[in-house]
């Protein structure tokens, strides 16, 4: 568990809501702990945060193929049989994620998604575990 954590499952109220066909929405670490959760089950929340790490270190790598760029992660979206996924980078060491049904408006989530990161950005941060610190 990730000792600063407040519940900041409200904070995804409004970007669950606002989205029709919106399913899932979390917050991760870059570890893939879960964070914040709306709309889903914690089991549910932390097999998908888990996923989206091992999809952040994948695009970051990816990232780092283009020359001109800085090698970081800002989105990625899968569509798979059955509606879509989005990850956004959401402020150091955390990510966005939102699981949404067929139908759903890319455009809308997309920017709803910058809303949110843009608003409240400083508050999806997860600070560097050490072995300092309690789990």
């Amino acid at each position: 568990m990730i000792q600063h954590r407040t519940n900041m499952d409200w904070m995804l109220r409004d970007l669950a809501e606002s989205v029709p066909c919106a399913r899932h929405v979390i917050v991760l670490s870059a570890d893939g702990l879960r964070m914040a959760q709306y709309g889903t089950d914690p089991d549910t929340a932390d097999r998908l945060a888990a996923a989206c790490a091992g999809l952040q270190s994948l695009a970051t790598a990816v990232a780092h193929e283009f020359p001109h760029g800085d090698g970081r992660m800002r989105m990625v979206v899968i569509e798979v049989s059955g509606g879509f996924f989005y990850m956004m980078a959401a402020g150091s060491r955390a990510y966005l994620a939102v699981l949404a049904d067929e139908g759903v408006d890319a455009g809308l989530v997309s920017m709803q998604m910058r809303d949110l990161v843009a608003r409240i950005g400083e508050h999806l941060t997860a600070p560097p575990r050490s072995g300092e610190q309690v789990a």
